[in-house]
């Protein structure tokens, strides 16, 4: 099973440069095209209401809903472009998203230079995230190694939610003391990694595929958190500025040669997949 833990789907594409195909670059019939053409099984798409699409939440959630063997999302709410951002209020506006549009989580993009870690435990954090806990839902999280003090006090406060970070936690190749903060979050076993967005972290020029100078990083990560807490996954349609949707799953699945078979499998799709359906 392939089971792409990070994507996106906008009616219209949100960055700069512009693009001509600007109504059709991000949309969910591209990336469903994509997914039969490799031969994916299913994808989490990441909700993002950023730039031209402020109702990107019920844009995807009709699309999820009209391909529901294909598709998988978790909403955008209360992400650091929002005026909403970590203000008073956030577990009833996370309550009304999460009736309205039933999703299988949410996304929270913290603000990367920051630590945010007293928020995230912070009574309003707290009341926030035991909300995605009590339902069972999933905790997809942009995050820096800047931000991994706080996401390990939130694992320790609610260590039955699933927290799932977004490209590695984005740990520079250059800086072995942002890897270090990353493997130190593993001892928390309700955190998971997401094997994604190579070109955020490589020293390389982010178009030289496969960034072999990222592997080591897998493979540090493979060794800490386990295939069960890893799960691939794609950046598309972001991934097509760097490489193609075909290279986003050969990056692991050829190239990560140190991944056993059994484990490569886990980390393609049934770590998701297991999450999703538990």
């Amino acid at each position: 099973m392939l089971f792409d833990s990070h994507c996106h789907a906008w009616q219209y594409w949100p960055y700069t440069p512009t693009v001509p195909d600007f109504e059709s670059r991000g949309t969910v019939e591209q990336l469903l095209h994509e997914m039969a053409v490799h031969e994916v099984d299913k994808s989490l798409i990441v909700c993002a209401e950023i730039d031209h699409n402020p109702d990107n939440n019920a844009y995807v959630a009709e699309a999820v809903s009209n391909h529901r063997d294909k598709l998988s999302f978790v909403v955008d709410v209360d992400s650091s472009w929002k005026s909403t951002y970590h203000q008073p209020g956030a577990a009833d506006r996370l309550r009304a998203t999460l009736d309205r549009l039933q999703p299988n989580g949410i996304t929270h993009y913290l603000k990367p230079e920051t630590t945010d870690g007293d928020w995230l435990t912070s009574d309003e954090g707290l009341a926030f995230f035991s909300e995605l806990h009590g339902r069972s839902l999933i905790a997809s999280i942009a995050c820096s190694p800047k931000n991994l003090s706080g996401i390990r006090n939130l694992a320790g406060h609610l260590p039955k939610l699933p927290i799932l970070m977004h490209h590695m936690a984005h740990p520079q190749v250059l800086n072995p003391a942002e890897l270090a903060e990353v493997l130190l979050t593993a001892q928390h076993e309700n955190v998971f990694v997401k094997v994604s967005g190579f070109y955020y972290v490589t020293s390389l020029a982010k178009w030289d595929y496969p960034l072999v100078d990222v592997q080591p990083t897998v493979h540090a990560l493979y060794n800490h958190f386990g295939a069960q807490r890893m799960c691939w996954g794609t950046d598309y349609p972001v991934v097509r500025g760097f490489h193609t949707y075909r290279h986003a799953i050969e990056i692991v699945r050829t190239h990560c040669k140190f991944i056993s078979s059994a484990d490569m499998d886990w980390i393609m799709g049934k770590t998701l997949y297991t999450l999703i359906e538990r």
